[in-house]
């Protein structure tokens, strides 16, 4: 993996959010409803995690193909500018002028030789070092700044990078442990699995409001029973479904994890009478008018035709079928969440395989086949525990812990998320199980 600090950078970590005095069950059964609601606890995420050392995807190596090229993208709330310089290195720092405070850059992506900040000119060179000041020796002898002004003192923030498989990852915090310690191997092998030796094409992109908070929309990344339950489209058409062969790898840290499943032939034929047994719905009635929407070709060597990979504390990769996508999970109040999806297909795709790439982006995304319910699922349940904030949601299937499970009929990799992010918020641990309060 290709990593670097910023250069001159000093340890940035901000100040954490004392959050002690909140109570959190030991069991990591239970989730107070309390912490999807809390402004309090909200703001203090801002800086125990996502200014923490915790590693945040930024965007695509493959969206700064040149040099000049830039994103500009977020962690949590906190504007970020990445760009390629002409040195062909990526840099990337706060997308806030030194001056006044102001975004340095406007759009998502661009190209540019420099940045001007609209408001008063201060300009910044690619790697965020400012390079100019507007009238810094005044007019006529007056005004101006004072002759000790030192530019190299004023510029934003660097953020410390890694490079994984053409996966941008940041950090605003320089004591984040190495990208490979975060990931664990397990994810780290199944990354490259996707964009091992690939060069991505950015085939579209979405960005969809959800009326939750973020960390629900997480919860339902890595929760894997769900999939064929809430999702009508995959029993009905095949494409997920329980008793496929799968299962839940749980990083050793428990931020990260992979939900997967592969054809098991054998099984298809009592399926049917598995979810009927359940009262589960898959109806057989419903057909599509164009059938080759779930048409796909063999892509990675194995069988493997769901791949679902998240990095705590908010990137996916997804594979559903052929169709690859990461999404950007953004905070934006304690109730609202941005998520960015970006679709890929790779350089030495044929036309034929594009198709069915293209077609395939239909199930996924704000409108897609499978993922609609996705958008509605998290604001149902912020709805849902609006009068509870003394109750606790229950993470019970699996057992108790948050271990890789060769069943996804488990919690474990929701279990896993909440194991690290009680820890990086700092709550006290409630020995008295059981407690409602």
């Amino acid at each position: 993996m290709n990593e670097s600090r910023g250069a001159g950078a000093a340890s940035q970590a901000a100040a954490r959010a004392d959050m002690s005095s909140r109570a959190w069950p030991v069991s990591l059964t239970e989730v107070p409803y309390w912490v999807f609601q809390d402004e309090d606890v909200y703001r203090a995420e801002q800086q125990n995690i996502f200014h923490g050392p915790t590693w945040n995807y930024l965007c695509l190596e493959a969206e700064l193909a040149e040099p000049g090229d830039f994103c500009a993208t977020f962690i949590g709330e906190q504007p970020v500018l990445v760009t390629r310089d002409h040195d062909g290195q990526i840099y990337a720092f706060e997308n806030r002028c030194a001056h006044r405070g102001s975004l340095i850059a406007m759009e998502h992506y661009g190209h540019t030789k420099d940045f001007t900040c609209v408001y008063h000119a201060w300009t910044y060179n690619l790697q965020g070092d400012l390079t100019g000041v507007a009238f810094e020796d005044g007019i006529n002898g007056k005004g101006g700044m004072r002759k000790e002004f030192c530019k190299a003192a004023h510029s934003p923030r660097r953020l410390r990078l890694a490079n994984v498989h053409g996966l941008i990852f940041g950090s605003l915090d320089n004591d984040v442990p190495a990208i490979e310690e975060y990931l664990g191997q397990e994810i780290l092998d199944r990354i490259e699995r996707v964009l091992g030796g690939r060069k991505p094409v950015v085939l579209g992109r979405f960005t969809q409001t959800l009326p939750n908070n973020w960390k629900l929309y997480l919860e339902n990344v890595k929760d894997s029973y769900h999939a064929s339950i809430l999702h009508l489209f995959f029993t009905t058409f095949g494409l997920n479904k329980l008793n496929q062969k799968g299962g839940i790898i749980v990083s050793e840290s428990g931020g990260n994890h992979v939900s997967w499943s592969a054809i098991n032939r054998e099984a298809e034929a009592k399926t049917a009478e598995h979810y009927k047994d359940q009262g589960i719905r898959s109806d057989s009635e419903y057909q599509l008018e164009d059938p080759s929407l779930v048409n796909s070709f063999r892509e990675f060597g194995d069988d493997v035709t769901l791949q679902i990979l998240s990095v705590s504390p908010g990137f996916v990769l997804q594979q559903i079928q052929n169709s690859i996508a990461v999404r950007q999970v953004l905070p934006t109040a304690v109730d609202s969440t941005r998520l960015n999806w970006t679709y890929l297909g790779f350089e030495d795709d044929t036309e034929e395989q594009q198709l069915v790439r293209m077609k395939q982006s239909n199930l996924v995304g704000p409108a897609g086949f499978v993922s609609m319910e996705d958008g509605a699922i998290g604001g149902f349940v912020q709805r849902g525990i609006a009068g509870a904030s003394g109750e606790f949601a229950t993470v019970q299937m699996g057992g108790d812990q948050a271990v890789s499970s060769e069943s996804r009929v488990t919690e474990a990799s929701i279990r896993g998320f909440w194991k690290v992010y009680r820890e990086a918020m700092g709550f006290s641990i409630d020995e008295c199980e059981g407690v409602r309060r």
